[in-house]
């Protein structure tokens, strides 16, 4: 990005309130420049819009008190274990180039267990985790700035009942577009069923060419796309070939799931919240106050956003399939490729399947 363009960045944010400046130092967590260039890439180059955006996202990290979200424990804990079943995303390890692996358990997320703003509250967290613990421990150990992540999205279990889960998929990827840009490099589809084929052959068109450009739509598992980038130990087991096991397939373990509560990555994220918790009520200096939290979300999705699910909506509509997502017996025959191959194309996102 042009030097000069992060220069004016940098004599913008000085005309900021203190508030803000405070707040942009915890978000760029010594990587400064680096953080101006993501805003800036997200705006085109253009310094007065990026400049905006950075505005406004420092103006909703103060006023729904973000900096502070990683102090803020989900009790009881209970309570956090079942967001942790309903709300299926994990960190699996590393890429070959030093990103954190996160897998999103798409078509198994019911977002049905706890009220949305725990949701936004978990979804926020691991953010700011991520950007504040994972990517700056990855830039030390590396000795070269790490600041975006790989994501793995597992579509198994995508129905039409997904519809459902629209507003609150909206209200996460708004807050995640405005707050968080060029924080993930690549989106990786697996195990993509019909359903996602058709939405994805009518919503591709809408995006923009950095977001197409971003999502990889991979055949069945993916996982021989994906051992180009990182080794076999950090796929995530929903793209692993089943162990069979006297002709049935064994279960996987709870605590080998990158999205259970047990999973080193969520013990860790889990003792971290705790443990700031602890710091910031020993501060204080008084009994412990009744922890709460609560995001404003976003009053409306971003324009393109906005059009996507109304894209899907209909698409949706006009599909004739039953509630699983497959196509129906009297249905369209354009479902009949399932199994084929799908890297990125329509003609190939038209013949695979899900999300």
């Amino acid at each position: 990005m042009d030097c000069e363009s992060i220069k004016q960045m940098e004599a913008l944010l000085e005309q900021a309130d203190e508030p803000l400046q405070r707040s942009f130092q915890n978000m760029h967590q010594g990587f400064k420049e680096n953080n101006l260039e993501r805003f800036l890439r997200a705006r085109e180059g253009n310094v007065v819009k990026a400049n905006k955006m950075l505005v406004d996202s420092l103006n909703w990290r103060v006023s729904n008190d973000i900096d502070d979200i990683l102090s803020k424990p989900i009790e009881p804990k209970e309570l956090y274990d079942e967001i942790r079943e309903s709300q299926l995303v994990g960190m699996s390890g590393f890429d070959k180039q030093g990103r954190p692996v996160f897998a999103i358990g798409v078509g198994h997320s019911g977002y049905d267990r706890a009220p949305l703003d725990k949701y936004v509250q978990s979804h926020i967290q691991i953010n700011e985790y991520r950007d504040r613990v994972v990517l700056p421990a990855a830039s030390r150990q590396l000795g070269r700035y790490v600041g975006s992540c790989l994501k793995i999205l597992d579509m198994t279990g995508l129905k039409l009942s997904a519809l459902n889960r629209i507003k609150i998929l909206t209200v996460i990827s708004t807050i995640d577009d405005l707050n968080y840009p060029e924080k993930t490099d690549a989106y990786y589809i697996v195990n993509a069923p019909y359903v996602f084929t058709a939405c994805w052959k009518a919503v591709k068109p809408l995006l923009q060419e950095r977001t197409k450009k971003k999502i990889k739509v991979l055949q069945g598992s993916g996982r021989e796309e994906l051992l180009k980038v990182m080794d076999a130990s950090v796929i995530p087991e929903f793209c692993r070939p089943s162990k069979e096991s006297r002709g049935k397939t064994t279960p996987i373990e709870p605590s080998t799931s990158c999205f259970s509560s047990s999973h080193p990555f969520h013990i860790e994220l889990w003792s971290y919240i705790k443990q700031r918790a602890l710091e910031s009520q020993s501060r204080k200096c008084g009994p412990a106050p009744t922890l709460s939290f609560h995001v404003k979300v976003p009053d409306k999705a971003s324009e393109e956003s906005s059009e996507v699910v109304q894209i899907i909506e209909s698409t949706l509509e006009h599909l004739n399939l039953d509630e699983d997502g497959s196509v129906s017996g009297n249905g369209s025959t354009s479902g009949s490729n399932h199994g084929s191959s799908h890297h990125g194309t329509d003609d190939e996102a038209s013949s695979k399947a899900r999300e």
